[in-house]
């Protein structure tokens, strides 16, 4: 039985594999494949049969339209056909050796076309330079350039290209207001010295006086923005709406503060553009006074003020300025051509409150203002004509000028300034004091300039003489110093000896007469080297004042044989001519026993139309 179960259990399974061997491959339709241009898709259906009911329509998908990318808006048109590239080599006054050429630097500032043509840019990009080159964008040539105004209390400069080809193609920028708080700004330059033009975007965040750094002293309206400025954006336009709203000029470090940046308002530019009409640049006018707020009750009512809100008292008027032989101290100023001026010393002008300052910032050299004051509960007018206050440049930086400086045996004088500290930095405190409180205390009265025995060059002469080293001058052989000048011609005089007196100074510093000019050649061989002072030809030389070179910054001397020439005698028609021809004026050297080194500077202007 089960053997017959299972031969037809074999015989079934025999059956089934005969069948599949036997029974032919189902027929596929094969679609040709896709040409280089061609789409697969799926085939048609067929055709419906006759009677059968109609098939329902489908949707078709519609193509799909092409991406295009826009070109980024730019709403303040193509500045690369206004902005240059500028780079400064410039050469530092050493006012450490004020007979040396000083370190030569290269900077890196940015700068834009304006009407003229003319290129507008910071002061200080264009400060100490000896060589000038700009760049503009798509050419590959660098173009010398020169500089036609400079402006350094408020940190602005024209410069120019001879070139006829630099301004081809070139479209000038034109000028707009003050923006609004919180609106959007682009500042545009070339930072941290690229080469391909970098814009930033920030807004405006505050509006108000600030100080300019360049000068040290001068505080004008300035604009803090948030948009990054670093050093390569000096010089270079922030815009809105496609003009001008500023130059960018300054801005805080990193570590002090984070977004904080400033630019020079158009009121700044334009007073500035309207001052070099002449030709000539007169600089910033001041009244040449200190004031307070009014805002105590009690104090008003001691000064017989009514509870209106208004006016400011006089601390301190300088003699020396346009307010001198007007003003007094205690006056209180009530109103400034008509604005009256408010307890916190704010005044309204074109709908906007600025501080008083402001109405005669607009000023010129000349121009008169009014003020309606009190003076001992009496109401008056007065009016002031408007200039400049030259005691404040004591405390200013300064530029395009060499150091002046007085060497005799050794011994070198300066008059006491800004740089004069940054270069030694010290810290006596009379030297300090006679800084900081020049003007307040009315110094430059007795002192114009401040003279200071800065160093003492290594001599056996001088070998015990370092307790004298930062002492101010007063009396040499019973004389009273009051500048540079009164030293020099004290030193040009044939004593036996100088008593040299010091303020606040115990026993005076004396000195024999004789030698001094192989003294001041062997202290500088053991200093600091100075030029033309190496050998023993210069010993009989009459003082000589050259014109060097504006690529140079050094002493010029001359060897020669001619008689000995009092002090003054030559020098002061050779310095009016190197004011003329607009060049440096070099040291000079007197002859014999009356010979010392004397730096000029002062007045020397290296650019044309630059004071």
């Amino acid at each position: 039985m089960k053997r017959l179960l299972v031969g037809v259990v074999l015989l079934f399974a025999s059956a089934e594999l005969f069948a599949q061997q036997n029974t032919p491959p189902l027929q596929r339709e094969e679609t040709p494949p896709a040409g280089p241009h061609q789409i697969n898709t799926p085939p048609l259906p067929p055709p419906p049969e006759e009677g059968a009911p109609p098939l329902k329509p489908t949707a078709t998908v519609p193509p799909v339209a092409p991406i295009v990318v826009a070109a980024p808006k730019q709403p303040n048109g193509r500045i690369q056909k206004s902005l240059v590239r500028i780079t400064s080599t410039e050469v530092e006054p050493d006012y450490r050796a004020p007979w040396n050429t000083g370190a030569i630097g290269r900077g890196v500032g940015a700068g834009f076309v304006i009407d003229g043509p003319r290129i507008m840019t910071n002061a200080h990009v264009v400060s100490n330079t000896r060589y000038l080159t700009v760049e503009r964008e798509g050419d590959p040539n660098k173009y010398p350039a020169r500089v036609v105004f400079v402006a350094h209390d408020c940190d602005l400069a024209l410069i120019t290209v001879d070139s006829p080809e630099f301004f081809k193609n070139m479209v000038p920028l034109g000028f707009g207001g003050i923006p609004e708080l919180e609106s959007t700004v682009s500042a545009y330059g070339y930072p941290i010295g690229g080469e391909r033009m970098s814009v930033t975007t920030g807004i405006v965040s505050r509006i108000d006086f600030q100080l300019y750094t360049h000068s040290s002293i001068d505080s004008h309206l300035a604009i803090q923005i948030s948009a990054q400025i670093n050093p390569g954006n000096s010089g270079g336009p922030v815009m809105q709406n496609a003009k001008v709203v500023g130059v960018a000029f300054q801005g805080y470090s990193g570590d002090i503060a984070q977004g904080v940046a400033y630019m020079i308002p158009t009121p700044v530019i334009r007073r500035f553009l309207t001052d070099i009409k002449d030709n000539h640049y007169d600089k910033y006018v001041d009244l040449g006074l200190t004031y307070s707020k009014l805002q105590n009750p009690a104090q008003r009512r001691y000064l017989g003020l009514p509870d209106d809100g208004r006016g400011v008292i006089v601390d301190t008027v300088i003699e020396a300025g346009p307010a001198g032989k007007v003003l007094k101290q205690g006056d209180v100023l009530l109103s400034i051509d008509d604005h009256a001026i408010a307890s916190d010393a704010f005044v309204e002008l074109e709908g906007e409150r600025v501080e008083m300052p402001e109405v005669v910032e607009r000023k010129f050299k000349g121009d008169k203002v009014k003020f309606e004051i009190l003076r001992d509960r009496k109401p008056m007018t007065l009016r002031i004509e408007l200039d400049t206050v030259w005691p404040y440049q004591m405390q200013a930086h300064h530029y395009d000028t060499r150091p002046r400086y007085v060497v005799y045996g050794g011994l070198i004088f300066q008059p006491l300034s800004l740089d004069l500290l940054d270069a030694y930095q010290t810290a006596d405190p009379r030297v300090r004091h006679y800084f900081d409180y020049f003007i307040v205390e009315q110094i430059y009265l007795q002192h114009p300039d401040v003279i200071v025995l800065t160093n003492i060059l290594p001599d056996p002469t001088n070998t015990y003489l370092a307790a004298y080293r930062s002492s101010i001058v007063d009396e040499v052989n019973g004389k009273k110093i009051a500048t540079l000048n009164d030293l020099a011609q004290a030193f040009a005089e044939t004593p036996d000896r100088f008593v040299i007196k010091m303020i606040g100074q115990g026993p005076p510093l004396v000195r024999t007469n004789s030698h001094p000019l192989q003294r001041d050649r062997r202290a500088k061989s053991r200093g600091t080297a100075s030029r033309g002072t190496g050998d023993g030809s210069l010993r009989n030389c009459p003082p000589l004042l050259e014109c060097p070179p504006k690529s140079r910054l050094v002493s010029s001397f001359s060897s020669c044989s001619a008689a000995p020439l009092r002090f003054g005698q030559r020098r002061s028609r050779l310095l009016r001519r190197c004011n003329r021809n607009n060049c440096l004026s070099s040291g000079s050297m007197l002859p014999g026993r009356d010979t010392i080194t004397f730096g000029h500077g002062k007045s020397a202007r290296p650019f044309p139309n630059a004071r």
